[in-house]
């Protein structure tokens, strides 16, 4: 019966030996590092992601078959890329690790690879979108869990234009993840006959957008597309309504985050973004993955990404229960991954370390929530965008 429902055995043994002991004990301990914004302005998205790899590490270890015990070494990059090579090397030099989950932020990402690449420490990126972190070169170390910003913005701009919007006004900010997110937005709006009318790059951590507004409230668009991150995307937004701006806010999946919400309040109704994947749950054992986590009692939410880390975390130990804790025997295996099953759905690698997700879903803001669209008031025409 096990075998036929490996995924739900799992969980049932996992969850048995959260009330009794001696599961896992006198094994040798293997030690995997987190690392992701624990602090700063994106804390939130880091720290669920550190709950959820923290939670995978746990119900493993109480697991009764599990040949090793396993410990999480979490690191913070401050969403920052000087400090992301610090602590990547800091972790990729210490022999005991053996494996990572890595990066929210794709500016942190792109500036480590390089790192993990020369100490030969295999990597699961769990939140980063940038193409480049896979694609931008042929590194056997690097792997990323979730998908990229090409198909989130092919999507976006396919879908907006369905709405029947067709003028826009952009801003971007001009880390690699914003002008990536405008590079992808924009090819793909010009293949739907959309028009940008402006477009305004911004230091993401720039505090009054005035000027920038006003020449955007000038032209007149009907939809302001935002590429960058939660905290900047709560500034603008709010700076809009003071300004009586009403133009449609979309943004990528770097604000699809209860910050975003609890930054703007009831400004934050109406506001669009688009993520890969589907959400925690819809996904294949996402009911379970969230009952855990609130079972864990944890003071933060899992946020957007929390599944694709605690995805990654269960696949590297799945591996190292395979190979051993050998980084270039987990290296070498985690690149041959074809349909392992995750709480996001399958996990294939391409052969530059890219899963091949192909989800990607429409989230509006209702009533104080990010909802899926087709699920919204929005879809079935009792709400209109603005």
């Amino acid at each position: 019966m096990c075998k036929a429902q490996r995924w739900s055995c799992f969980w049932i043994l996992s969850f048995l030996c959260l009330f009794f002991s001696g599961c896992g004990e006198d094994s040798e301990t293997v030690k995997i590092t987190f690392i992701g914004p624990l602090t700063g302005g994106v804390s939130a998205g880091g720290l669920g992601g550190r709950n959820s790899a923290d939670l995978a590490i746990s119900l493993r270890n109480q697991a009764p078959d599990t040949k090793y015990k396993y410990e999480l070494v979490s690191l913070d990059d401050e969403c920052k890329p000087n400090i992301g090579v610090q602590v990547a090397t800091k972790a990729a030099a210490n022999k005991d690790i053996v494996a990572g989950v890595t990066h929210y932020c794709s500016a942190v990402a792109m500036g480590t690879v390089d790192v993990y690449h020369k100490f030969n420490l295999p990597v699961i990126v769990w939140g980063a979108v940038l193409p480049d972190i896979t694609y931008g070169n042929d590194y056997l170390e690097i792997h990323r869990i979730n998908g990229t910003m090409i198909n989130q913005n092919t999507v976006a701009a396919e879908f907006m234009r369905s709405q029947n919007f067709s003028k826009w006004a952009v801003i971007h900010d001009t880390t690699d993840y914003g002008k990536g997110h405008f590079k992808y937005f924009q090819s793909a709006l010009s293949k739907s006959e959309g028009t940008i009318l402006a477009t305004f790059g911004v230091n993401p951590d720039q505090q009054d957008f005035t000027a920038e507004l006003t020449k955007i409230k000038a032209l007149n668009p009907e939809v302001i597309y935002f590429g960058g991150l939660a905290p900047t995307g709560v500034r603008i937004r709010a700076q809009m309504d003071k300004l009586g701006m009403t133009q449609v806010f979309q943004g990528t999946s770097g604000i699809v985050s209860d910050a975003f919400i609890d930054g703007v309040g009831g400004l934050a109704e109406g506001v669009l973004a688009f993520r890969e994947g589907a959400p925690t749950e819809k996904l294949p054992g996402g009911k379970m993955f969230m009952e855990a986590y609130e079972a864990r009692n944890f003071n933060e939410p899992a946020e957007a990404y929390g599944a694709f880390a605690f995805a990654a975390t269960n696949l590297i130990i799945d591996v190292i229960e395979q190979v051993g804790p050998d980084r270039m025997l987990i290296r070498d295996e985690l690149n041959a991954t074809q349909g392992h099953q995750s709480i996001v759905g399958p996990v294939t690698f391409d052969d530059h370390g890219q899963n091949t997700i192909a989800v990607i879903t429409k989230y509006v803001v209702q009533d104080g929530e990010w909802v899926v669209w087709e699920d919204s008031e929005y879809a079935s025409g009792k709400r209109f965008l603005k």
